[in-house]
This record gives C-alpha cells, sequence and structure tokens, in this order.
C-alpha cells in the first residue's frame, strides 16, 4: 500500500513538473501580441488599433468566445478591416494574456464591465461589439450595462440562452476546489494537447480547419492550468447566468446582426440564434446553410458585411449570405474521433 501511495505521488509530481516545464514553452511559443490596460486593480491584454484619419466605420471592440484568445479574432479581422476603424481585441479576464481580476469576472457581465473599463481607457466612448460564441453572452451583457456605449452588436454563432442538458465533464470536475486545481496541473494539459488539433477540426466542422490555424491563433494557451480553470468556470456559470439575464435581451435597443450556421455542432443555432433574433427587436437573422460554429474565420467577408449594416451602410445581406452558401457547399470536413 505504502508503495503504491509513493508511486502515485511520484507520478502526480512528475505531472505537474511537466506542466510547469510545459507552460512556460507555450509562453515563449506565444508571447503577449499587444499591451496590458490597467482596468482598476489588475490588467486585461489587448490589441489596440488607433483611429485611422480616414476611418468609414465607427469603433469595433471584439470578444472571443471560449477556450480562445484575442488572437482568434484579430487573425482574421484585422487585415479586413484595418485603415477603417479603431479596433481593439481583447483577452478575456483571466483568459490568454489577461489577468483575472475579481469574482465579478467569472461571469459574462463582469467581464463586459471589465471591456468597458479597458475601452475608457483607450478613450473609446461607444464601438460596434462583435460577439463570437462564449463572447456572444458577454456582447449582449453589455448592451445591457453600457447602451451609451453600444452603437451596434454582430453576433456569431453565440451563446446567449439557457439549453438542454449540462456540460463536458472536464468543465465540472476542474471548477470544483481542489480537485479542480490538482486536475488542471497534472492532467489537463498533456490530455489537451493530444486533442489540439481535432478539437479545433471539429469546431470548424463541416468546413475545413484553416492549416495554420493552431500556429496563427494560438489555442494551447487555455490549457495552461489558470486559464484552462478559469475557462472552466466560465462556461460551468454559463447556464444559469443566461437564464437569469435572457428575459432582460429586449430592453437592448441598438442595430443588431446574428450571423449563425444550420450545422453547428457546439451551440443550438435554434435556441440561441433565434432566441436573440426574437428577443431583440429589429435584429436581423443570417442562417448559412453548411456553416458550423466558426463565422469568424469561414465567412469573414460576411462578419464584415453585418459590422457595416451596423453601422448604417445599405448592406444586401440576404445576397451576401448567398455568396458565402455557395462559397461553403462543397465543404465536408469531418469531426476526427
Amino acid at each position: 500500500m505504502l508503495i503504491t501511495l509513493t508511486l502515485i505521488a511520484l507520478l502526480v509530481a512528475g505531472l505537474v513538473v511537466w506542466t510547469k516545464l510545459k507552460t512556460r514553452e507555450i509562453e515563449a511559443r506565444y508571447p503577449p501580441a499587444g499591451e496590458m490596460i490597467d482596468v482598476g486593480g489588475y490588467k486585461l491584454h489587448a490589441v489596440h488599433v488607433p483611429r485611422p484619419a480616414d476611418a468609414d466605420l465607427p469603433a469595433l471592440v471584439f470578444i472571443h468566445g471560449a477556450s480562445g484568445n484575442l488572437l482568434d479574432q484579430s487573425v482574421p479581422f484585422r487585415p479586413k478591416l484595418e485603415g477603417r476603424a479603431e479596433m481593439l481585441f481583447i483577452d478575456r479576464p483571466g483568459h490568454g494574456w489577461s489577468e483575472r481580476g475579481g469574482a465579478a469576472n467569472a461571469t459574462p457581465d463582469g467581464q463586459a464591465n471589465a471591456i468597458a473599463a479597458a475601452m475608457k481607457t483607450k478613450g473609446i466612448t461607444s464601438a460596434i461589439i462583435i460577439g463570437h460564441s462564449f463572447g456572444g453572452a458577454i456582447a449582449a451583457s453589455f448592451a445591457l450595462a453600457h447602451p451609451e456605449m453600444t452603437s451596434g452588436l454582430v453576433f456569431l454563432a453565440p451563446a446567449t440562452h439557457s439549453w438542454p442538458g449540462g456540460i463536458a465533464w472536464y468543465y465540472d470536475l476542474t471548477r470544483l476546489p481542489v480537485i479542480g486545481p490538482l486536475f488542471a496541473n497534472t492532467l489537463a494539459l498533456p490530455a489537451g494537447l493530444t486533442r489540439l488539433e481535432s478539437g479545433s477540426a471539429c469546431v470548424f466542422a463541416p468546413n475545413p480547419k484553416p492549416d495554420d490555424y493552431i500556429t496563427s491563433t494560438a489555442p494551447a494557451l487555455v490549457l495552461r492550468p489558470g486559464a484552462f480553470r478559469n475557462n472552466a468556470i466560465d462556461v460551468a456559470n454559463l447556464k444559469p447566468y443566461v437564464s437569469r439575464v435572457a428575459p432582460r435581451y429586449s430592453e437592448i435597443r441598438t442595430p443588431t446582426v446574428i450571423i449563425t450556421g444550420d450545422s453547428d455542432s457546439v451551440v443550438l443555432a435554434h435556441i440561441h440564434s433565434e432566441g436573440l433574433a426574437r428577443d431583440i427587436e429589429g435584429a436581423e437573422l443570417v442562417w448559412i446553410r453548411n456553416l458550423g460554429h466558426k463565422p469568424d474565420h469561414v465567412t469573414t467577408d460576411l462578419a464584415v458585411r453585418a459590422i457595416e449594416k451596423v453601422a448604417g451602410y445599405d448592406v444586401d445581406l440576404e445576397t451576401a449570405a448567398e455568396m458565402a452558401e455557395a462559397s461553403l457547399a462543397a465543404d465536408d470536413a469531418g469531426c476526427p474521433s
């Protein structure tokens, strides 16, 4: 018995050491891309693109989803919008290189307030808020808490309403005291690295994952123990949060476009996207056939057109959607087991 316990203790210690070393390696490979913004006792990491002299769009603030960081939005959108608008790409509290802050940041409203504080620090008084997946819940919360700072909303495959069922077991495990930190510091990173490519492919399916997605957007950052646990807590808190807040979405009064795919295997579009279209007066819902969970990367041009529409341009989103669908019609990438 003593020998068994000793072996277990040595194994755990070895995994902890390996995780620390691998974390340093990941951080060296994907260093901060922007600046640290003090938002009142802690700092958020962000890439701020100043307003160009000939900007034709209002300021744009991008909010990434679960398991992500600001690169997931800056990689597809910055090249498309450079020179047209002031942009702010933010690592959500406790993700990427941002510090977590207090307990309030365990729910979307706290994170929305943190983003608002970062905007004010950079002199952004109002902006179109673009939220992908989990970022959609934060974008909606932002509009509720800071309507005067919200000039428009663009939701991309959002997660905003209560859904049937629960969440993946490792989220529930990781958020627990004692057991959660132990799991995050031992097994999460080695197990996660084996699923990085296949898991990302499943998020994109049926659309093919870009070959450079892992290296260009650094999803490995979420496998670091602190970020992994913050991500798990965020996801575990989402369902009770949106169950409480979704009835207030009817209070939102701002131009809104929602882009969603009929082949999204991550969120149930008929619950979240249709729910937003129902709840926000005047919201335009754009359904795309054969689109998975990544309209930010797969249909970036359509998302840009949605931003233009929200900004007041006369944009025919129906025609833009038809063009996007035509480009995806032959996609049949699977989800690796």
